[in-house]
Order: C-alpha cells, then structure tokens, then sequence
C-alpha cells in the first residue's frame, strides 16, 4: 500500500504576517474581533475589509472570496491563512485554484475547510485542521497553545485521548480527513485527498444518525474503507434522532465494526466542546485499544 510522503510548511516566528480570510460563509463580527484578538497577541494579522461581506449564505460573491483566498496563499510575506469561519462556500472555489496558491504555507480551518485542506493534501502539503477564527475566543487558553506549537514547532504535537475503542487495534500512517459530508461531498470531483495508507479522521454536526450511515456508506461504496488503515472519530455533535431507541454512537460503532479497521472514538476534534489542531498529512499512530492518537512527526520545519 502505498502512502504520499507529504511535506512540511516553513515554522512560523512569533511576529510573523499571518492573514485571514472567509473562503465560505459569513460570520458574527463580535465572534471574529474575539478571535482576531487571539492571534494579534502572537502575530502580525491582516485581513481585507470585505472578509465581512455578506450574500446569502456566503461570505460574499464567489469572486471576492476567491481573490482574498489567492492573495493570502500567494503572498509570499503571508506565513499562515487562518480562515474566519466554516459553513459552506469552499466548495465553489476549488476548481480555480492553481499549483501558484499551493505554496508551502500552513492553511487553518475545519468544517468546510476540509475542501480547501484536501486540495492542499492532494499536492503533498501539509495542512492544519484547527479552529476557525470565529470558534478561538471561546476555546482555553490551552488549545491556543497546542495551535502556535503546530505552527512554529519543529517538535510533532501532543498526543490526544479519546474516550472509548470501537474497534481494538492499531494503525499507522498520515492523518487524513475531516468532516464528514465534507468528505463525502467531494466524490467524484478531482479533490478528493488520498486515503491510500491513511489513518481516516471524521466528525460532524447537525446530522442525524440515518444521514451518517448514508454519508459513510458513501465513503465505503467508494472504496475508502478498503484504502485507509484505521479510523479516528472526533465530536459528532447535535447528530441525534428524537425520541429514538438508539444513538448516533451506537449507529457509528456498528459501521465502523462492519469495516474491520482498529477504531477509537470520541476524540476532542471538531464542532464539540473542544476542538484541538491536528496536522492533516503527518503521520500518526493510532492505538485504538487505549484509545490514543500519537503524533510521530511534526506539521512545520
């Protein structure tokens, strides 16, 4: 089975020019200045006044939102690109991207994101699943730190627990995934990263139980299952069916039973409560039996 050798961005100095930008849907404003006010503390931000355009569910028109997302990844001053928030938009831009916006600099962001980190992975890059700007402020102080470890450490991060094994066992190989629908939203397109040799993250929100074995159902009928070596699942928030006899968990531990592959679950990635940095494209160490996650490389060099 073979695996990508993905590679590293340069590590960022406290000071460094970082950028924002809100590739996908529009925000609170009280939120973002909460978030801007986190990384201010460690670097030199900028960002475009129109980051805080409105059109229906989007951060502004797909031309705005494209020419702020190529100027960030292409200037060669701009060290990292944190984007302000997820919800959808992404999408709508991938097909305009070109190998001149995949320099070598680290991309922040989940949720929708997932779209932007998969064309980056797609190039051998690795990329930063982390909270959005919005989310930051309302995140401790510790998860702060774990995100400017990843960004200026040459050090690979902190392991992480989660809190049960679906599936005993262990696996190794690069971190790679992301939110679910996301995921499944890019079948069939161009985008979609490699899972050849990959230890496969998920989380989701909002999606009741039927519409995630719809959506990993997807993931399998399309071969992933067959390509990764093991499955790590984040928060899977508000995804519970009213007044029903059974759980989103016991409807993910019986697909991930189906796909044979060591699985843990409830690691704090995603939409939940707490939503700590991983490097997507390094490569990791699952022990699914103790139901930990070990970092064996770092995500900046």
């Amino acid at each position: 089975m073979h695996t990508i050798a993905y590679r590293r961005y340069p590590a960022l100095r406290p000071g460094a020019r970082v950028a924002v930008v809100a590739p996908s849907g529009p925000f609170d404003r009280a939120a973002f200045e909460a978030g801007l006010a986190v990384i201010s503390g460690r670097y030199a931000v900028s960002f475009d006044p129109g980051v805080l355009a409105r059109q229906r569910y989007l951060a502004g028109d797909d031309e705005r939102r494209f020419a702020e997302l190529a100027a960030a990844l292409t200037d060669p001053h701009i060290k990292a690109v944190f984007c302000a928030r997820g919800g959808y938009g992404a999408l709508r831009l991938l097909h305009r991207l070109d190998d001149s916006a995949l320099a070598p600099k680290a991309l922040v962001g989940f949720s929708d994101i997932v779209t932007l980190h998969a064309v980056l992975l797609r190039a051998g890059r690795i990329t930063l699943h982390a909270p959005v700007l919005t989310q930051l402020a309302q995140l401790p102080a510790p998860t702060h730190e774990r995100l400017f470890a990843l960004l200026e450490s040459p050090r690979p991060a902190e392991p992480l627990r989660g809190t049960g094994t679906y599936v005993p066992g262990t696996a190794e190989g690069p971190l790679v995934g992301g939110n679910l629908a996301t995921l499944a939203a890019l079948l069939g397109t161009p985008y979609l990263p490699s899972f050849e040799g990959a230890v496969l993250l998920l989380e989701e929100v909002g999606e009741r139980p039927y519409r995630l074995d719809r959506m990993w159902t997807q993931l399998a009928l399309a071969g992933v299952f067959r390509q990764v070596r093991g499955i790590v699942l984040g928060s899977f928030t508000h995804c519970e069916e009213r007044d029903a006899d059974f759980t989103s968990a016991e409807v993910l531990q019986d697909l991930t039973r189906a796909t044979g592959l060591p699985c843990a679950a409830g690691f704090p990635i995603g939409h939940g409560e707490h939503n700590e940095p991983v490097a997507l494209g390094a490569r990791v160490r699952l022990d699914a039996t103790a139901g930990l996650l070990t970092f064996l490389e770092s995500a900046a060099g």
